[in-house]
């Protein structure tokens, strides 16, 4: 099923995404030091050959000593993508690098993708089985069938590393964990249920093999083709889908439905009309997973059968069937324990974890951003792509069943240590932040981009309008409509305030010359700012209500626009305003503040940013450890600027506040166990994760050379302590980060 169905963006937006900066999704990125002579020397020649030797004479090390034991290869000739058919295998090289990327987003596997320009089943099969040295597991996709069932089977009969079909697997794996729920939300027993399979490809063969894996009898499922029920002696069927034959005499959809409890549909979009549910049994399972479309939307499976559970590939319906639950894990699980194939015992076990996963409480975090009921039932019966307690559940429940079923090599011998170093492979900034995307859809929020006459603004109004997240509200003269259309955009869609023509112009200038009237500004001052500049005008438009939040900052400097900014709203009641940079890496995340606003902050202010961060640093899954840093550790050596450090701490002391926080200490030593190994009264508990920077040069300094010369991601800086919801970009923010600060500064976690 597709990861997101109903994303929505501009050709030109999709193609700027591939291109702008390094074109493509991937790159290799060395895992050892490479800076001296020696690091080169033991990388390649002359230190290479010890491993090589190790690795001649026991084939087991190379899980050891190379990265095989967690490469994947994404491997297509593209006779099948996505939706669009046969386009070739350089084609498919887009897809297959997204599938690498995911494979590292959600299960920290890995991968490189492979294109093979042949359609002859033979050479393909021989190209894979060559490469079995270089990797510890082969992910099959986009190949028709049936060519896809021979090449599949044959390599795993060859090749002694698992091969998975993701087409075929995945979409099973995961209807199956949601037909697992929906048999027992019905009362229904899987060795007595009825199933109607419209669909005779590769994933609605391989679903059909999962259920019956896990107990449907044979007879209790009827497949169906473009030409009707696949019964048996019936001309025009292949060897797959002739082992799904059964003795009837039905021949329509129609037929198959009568009594049937379970419509699964891997067929075309509008193939299943509503009347037709009609003739189904009490409470009907329908999985419509025809993609992009359904072959009936649940609104209308629900109209004529309102005791029906339904399920789709789509994210805009309850309980989508999305291969992303599948695939990163399983793999993970296979790759840790070593196995030589992934069985059927490991699909079952993950459908299983699935299915038990989505019976648990929602996280918080994922109940608010996907606006689902906060229990199992009928509309959650499959878990959301985000929770992140995938990582931990499903590879340890594959993990399990390759050891049981004896294909795994390395046995795990510490199942509760395993769990843990899951857990820790992946930041959980990367899911809040995803599920902060999916709170935006599920409570759209009006934001205001008050720059809306630059190019890569309306990009990301654009891309925020039609992701689902919010309403832009666009700041500009006229000739942003023009703007719009080059963008492919309808105007019409978009509301746009001038301050030409805008009839709030008269309430702005009231509202403004009041607040500042005593700060020597004349009313005609007022009026200048209202009617030529757009911070003021947008901050103006946030003040007034007319919108719930505001981006800006690509056409002025950051400490220019926060202080147009401030002459409209002011910091919240009893609250430091600061800024903040997040660095966020593959396992780690570093929150560093204050690096804005506050020159020269006093005991209490660094106090409050304290806070603040913590605050910040826990909406995003992170127990904060807060470290005050300065060149001095604990008064050595001493200085001048000290004491307002310790009087923070002090301060955080009498506050008695609830996370761990210590200072004056060095950057290496808030960070570096061994370090503080030389202060062992120091209070942090490990590595901290929360940097108060002493001042703002020192801040906004080490912020920006973290950003142009570490390895990390970095998100910000995040203005926070406002009493409206203002974003303030770098002058260089891409579309992709000011849809990001859009987004965080519509769900709250940026206040």
């Amino acid at each position: 099923m597709a990861e997101d169905s109903n994303v929505q963006f501009s050709e030109r937006e999709a193609l700027l995404f591939h291109s702008e900066g390094r074109p493509g999704k991937i790159e290799i990125i060395a895992s050892k030091p490479m800076a001296t002579q020696r690091d080169l020397a033991l990388a390649y020649s002359p230190g290479v050959a010890v491993p090589v030797l190790a690795i001649a004479a026991d084939p087991a090390k190379a899980y050891d000593y190379t990265a095989k034991g967690n490469l994947v290869a994404v491997i297509s000739n593209g006779t099948a993508i996505l939706g669009l058919g046969n386009l070739g295998a350089l084609a498919s090289k887009p897809v297959m690098e997204g599938k690498a990327v995911l494979f590292k987003r959600f299960a920290d596997v890995d991968s490189i993708d492979i294109e093979l320009k042949t359609e002859d089943v033979d050479r393909f099969i021989d190209a894979v089985e060559l490469m079995e040295p270089s990797f510890g597991g082969i992910n099959l996709e986009d190949i028709k069938s049936p060519e896809c069932f021979v090449i599949e089977q044959t390599l795993r009969e060859r090749m002694n590393i698992p091969v998975f079909h993701d087409d075929q697997h995945g979409t099973a794996i995961i209807a199956a964990a949601g037909l697992i729920n929906a048999l027992y939300l019905t009362g229904r027993d899987i060795k007595t249920t009825k199933v109607v399979m419209n669909g005779a490809g590769a994933a609605a063969i391989a679903c059909a093999e999962l259920i019956k894996a896990m107990g449907l009898p044979n007879e209790n499922l009827l497949m169906l083709d473009r030409t009707g029920v696949i019964y048996r002696g019936r001309e025009g069927v292949n060897q797959w889908q002739s082992a799904h034959a059964v003795d009837t005499d039905r021949r329509t959809l129609a037929d198959a439905l009568e009594g049937a409890d379970v419509f699964m549909g891997l067929s075309a979009k509008g193939a299943l009309p509503a009347e037709l549910l009609q003739n189904m049994g009490l409470k009907p399972i329908i999985f419509a997973m025809a993609n992009p479309d359904p072959e009936i939307t649940p609104p209308e499976a629900k109209a004529a059968r309102p005791d029906a559970i339904v399920a789709t590939g789509r994210s805009d319906y309850p309980n989508q069937v999305n291969n992303v639950l599948g695939f990163p894990f399983i793999f993970r699980g296979a790759l840790d324990v070593r196995a030589t194939t992934i069985n059927d015992a490991m699909k079952v076990a993950a459908a299983r974890a699935l299915a038990e996963l989505a019976r648990q409480q929602v996280p918080e975090e994922v109940a608010v951003a996907y606006g689902v009921q906060h229990s199992f039932g009928p509309d959650y019966i499959i878990p959301a792509p985000f929770d992140p307690r995938l990582m931990e559940i499903v590879p340890a429940a594959v993990a399990q069943a390759a050891m049981d079923s004896g294909v795994a090599t390395k046995p795990i011998e510490d199942f509760t240590a395993y769990r843990q170093s899951l857990r820790a492979r992946l930041n959980p900034t990367t899911s809040v932040l995803t599920l902060a995307y999916e709170g935006a859809r599920a409570n759209p929020k009006r934001v205001i981009f008050a720059e809306a006459e630059e190019e890569v603004v309306l990009r990301a109004a654009i891309a925020f309008k039609e992701g689902g997240y919010g309403i832009p509200v666009l700041v500009g003269r006229e000739s942003v409509h023009e703007r719009l259309q080059a963008l492919g955009a309808d105007p019409a869609d978009f509301e746009l305030h001038n301050s030409v023509n805008s009839p709030l112009v008269p309430r702005m200038i009231d509202f403004l010359y009041t607040r500042l009237q005593r700060r020597g500004y004349l009313r005609r001052d007022i009026e200048r700012m209202v009617n030529r500049d757009r911070n003021i005008f947008g901050a103006l438009l946030l003040q007034l209500g007319e919108a719930d939040a505001m981006i800006t900052g690509v056409t002025r400097t950051w400490a220019e626009s926060m202080r147009q900014v401030k002459r409209v709203i002011d910091p919240q009641p009893g609250r430091t305003a600061f800024g903040m940079h997040i660095l966020v890496g593959q396992s780690h995340t570093v929150f560093i503040a204050d690096t804005t606003v506050n020159e020269r902050p006093s005991a209490e202010e660094l106090a409050d940013i304290a806070e603040g961060a913590a605050a910040v640093a826990r909406r995003m899954g992170h127990e904060p450890r807060v470290a005050f840093l300065s060149y001095s550790n604990f008064g050595n050596p001493e200085g001048r600027w000290l004491e307002n450090l310790r009087g923070a701490v002090k301060v955080l002391d009498d506050r008695k506040v609830e996370f761990e926080y210590e200072g004056e200490m060095s950057p290496d030593v808030a960070l570096n166990a061994r370090q503080r190994a030389n202060y062992p009264f120091a209070r942090l508990s490990g590595p901290a994760n929360v940097l108060i920077m002493p001042g703002l040069q020192s801040a906004n300094i080490s912020a920006k050379l973290l950003r142009e010369l570490g390895g990390d991601s970095t998100i910000g800086p995040i203005l926070m302590g406002m009493e409206k919801s203002v974003q303030i970009a770098p002058m260089t923010a891409t579309a992709s980060e000011l849809v990001t600060l859009a987004v965080l500064a519509a769900g709250g976690i940026a206040r």
